[in-house]
């Protein structure tokens, strides 16, 4: 059985809370704030940027040249494609470029970052793909959940519509298969550390949206 398969099921609990949030719920029923949403695709802008970070910093240690490709062309792709969608959303706010850049990272947001920038650098190349592969894989799998009803805000809809598409659907399975062929290289202590780095990541996935669905800021 593919290790990808355990992981799944490691986060069970996470995935059925992920689904309930009421963000996502009010997404679909296209009750969500625009206010919230609005929040959620700047701080989801800013995110990118240190996500691609990351991305980098693992492909530089990545042992097989393929996969050396594949995060650099996936930290550009996160920097142009997802940016061309979130700017589009910006647009139907009135926000300019530097306006969002400016914006300072909320505390969710700060913490989940830095966490994948440190395992990005200073962890072994198997435990930073794990903790990379919920942004992944989780937003795949609520695009595909959420378009079985869709939305009747078409802002939303273009939202579902990016991450349920074929072509974010290939990219994930590229990286799926990775973490499935690095796992058969690997002894149990190796993928028990790529496990917990997979949990603690849908953990802030799951808090991603809390933030958004709260607004979140600093309290001081």
């Amino acid at each position: 059985m593919a290790f990808t398969s355990d992981l799944w099921r490691a986060i069970g609990a996470i995935w059925a809370s992920i689904l309930d949030h009421p963000f996502l719920q009010a997404l679909t029923d296209g009750s969500l704030p625009r206010d919230s949403f609005r929040f959620y695709v700047v701080q989801d802008a800013l995110y990118l940027r240190e996500f691609a970070r990351a991305l980098s910093l693992a492909a530089a240690r990545a042992p097989e040249d393929e996969w050396i490709i594949m995060f650099n062309e996936h930290a550009a792709g996160a920097l142009r494609v997802e940016r061309a969608l979130h700017e589009s959303f910006f647009k139907e706010f009135g926000l300019a470029p530097g306006e969002v850049a400016a914006t300072p990272l909320a505390p969710t947001n700060l913490g989940y970052t830095s966490y994948l920038l440190a395992v990005a650098y200073g962890a072994p190349f198997h435990e930073a793909m794990a903790a990379l592969l919920p942004c992944y894989w989780i937003y795949w799998e609520v695009g595909k959940h959420l378009e079985r009803t869709g939305s009747p805000e078409p802002l939303y809809e273009r939202w579902i519509g990016t991450y349920a598409s074929d072509e974010f659907g290939a990219v994930v399975r590229a990286v799926l298969e990775a973490t499935d062929r690095i796992a058969e290289r690997l002894g149990p202590a190796e993928r028990r550390a790529m496990t917990r780095h997979f949990v603690t990541t849908s953990r802030y996935e799951w808090m991603f949206w809390e933030m958004g669905y709260r607004r979140e800021s600093w309290p001081l």
